[in-house]
C-alpha cells in the first residue's frame, strides 16, 4: 500500500505479504514533487501485520511535498527485510517529521528493524547487503543546504521488540543534514551486530536494551547531543560502545561506566 500525498487516512486491522514496502507514506519524487508541494499527513496506521515485504511501515524515497502527522502503533512485522524503514536521497528535498510509533513486534528481520537510510540507492536493504552497499557512509563529504536536501526530523519510537536481526540499528545521516530529534524508548534487540548511528543529531535512547552476537552494542559516529539513558548490553561485551568521528560532541550516558568508551 503506497499512500501518496494523502491526508486523513486510517490504515486499521489489516495483512500484508508482499514483494516490495509493505505500508509505504510517500509525496512525490524530486522536482515534480516539490512543486506539487502536497504532503502526506494525518495518517494512523494501527493493529497490523506484514508476513514480508521490503519494509514493514515505510516512509521514502519519494517524500519530497513532505510527510507529517504520522501515528503507528500495535503492528507485527514477521520476516520483513526492514522493520521502521525511512529512506531518502540528495535532491529528493522535502521534510519528514512528527512520526510516532508505539508498540511494534518484529521477528526474523534480516536486515534492521529500524533503519535511516539517506543515500538511499533504489535496492532493498537485502540488495544492498549483498552488494555492500549497506555500509555506505560519507564522511566529510558535505553539500550545500539547498530545496533539494531532504529532512527528518522529530520521529518518536517507543515500546519496540525485536528478536532476530541482522544489525539493531543503522541511522546513515547526511554530513550537511544529519537526522534530528529521534527518540527510541523501551526497546529490546536481539542482533547478530549492534547499532550504529551515523551523522545525526539529538538522539535520545532511553531503556533500550541491544543484545549482539559479535562487536559493540553502539557505534557512535559524527554523532552530537546524544543521550542515553539506562541504555544496556550483555556484561559480557569487552567493548560495548564505540565512538568516534571528529564532529562527535556532547555524548552523555547516565552509567558512570559508559563514559569510559573508547574513542
Amino acid at each position: 500500500m503506497d499512500l501518496e500525498s494523502c491526508k486523513n487516512a486510517l490504515i486499521i486491522n489489516c495483512s500484508f505479504d508482499v514483494g516490495d514496502d509493505a505500508i509505504c507514506i510517500k509525496s512525490g519524487k524530486d522536482e515534480d514533487g516539490r512543486k506539487r508541494g502536497i504532503p502526506c499527513e494525518n495518517v494512523v496506521v494501527k493493529n497490523c501485520i506484514v508476513y514480508h515485504g521490503h519494509g514493514g511501515f515505510v516512509v521514502g524515497s519519494e517524500m519530497s511535498g513532505g510527510v507529517k502527522n504520522i501515528d503507528v502503533s500495535d503492528c507485527q512485522f514477521i520476516g520483513t527485510d526492514v522493520g521502521l524503514r525511512f529512506k531518502s536521497r540528495r535532491g529528493r528535498g522535502g521534510v519528514v517529521e512528527n512520526i510516532y510509533i508505539s508498540r511494534i513486534n518484529m521477528i526474523n528481520i534480516p536486515a534492521e528493524p529500524l533503519l535511516f537510510d539517506l543515500f538511499y540507492g533504489g535496492k532493498s536493504a537485502i540488495e544492498a547487503m549483498e552488494d555492500g552497499e549497506d555500509q555506505r557512509v560519507e564522511e566529510n563529504f558535505v553539500l550545500p543546504v539547498t530545496e533539494e536536501t531532504p529532512v527528518f526530523k522529530n520521529i518518536f519510537i517507543k515500546d519496540i521488540v525485536c528478536r532476530g536481526a541482522s544489525r539493531a540499528m543503522f541511522f546513515n545521516g547526511l554530513p550537511e543534514m544529519n537526522i534530528t530529534n529521534i527518540r527510541i524508548e523501551n526497546a529490546t534487540i536481539f542482533a547478530r551486530k549492534g547499532a550504529e548511528i551515523h551523522e545525526a543529531d539529538g538522539v535520545i535512547m532511553k531503556n533500550v536494551h541491544i543484545v549482539p552476537e559479535k562487536g559493540e552494542a553502539l557505534l557512535l559516529n559524527n554523532v552530537k547531543n546524544f543521550n542515553g539513558d539506562n541504555f544496556t548490553y550483555p556484561e559480557s561485551l569487552k567493548q560495548p560502545i564505540l565512538i568516534k568521528g571528529e564532529f562527535t560532541k556532547n555524548v552523555h550516558f547516565d552509567n558512570e561506566e559508559q563514559k569510559l568508551v573508547n574513542k
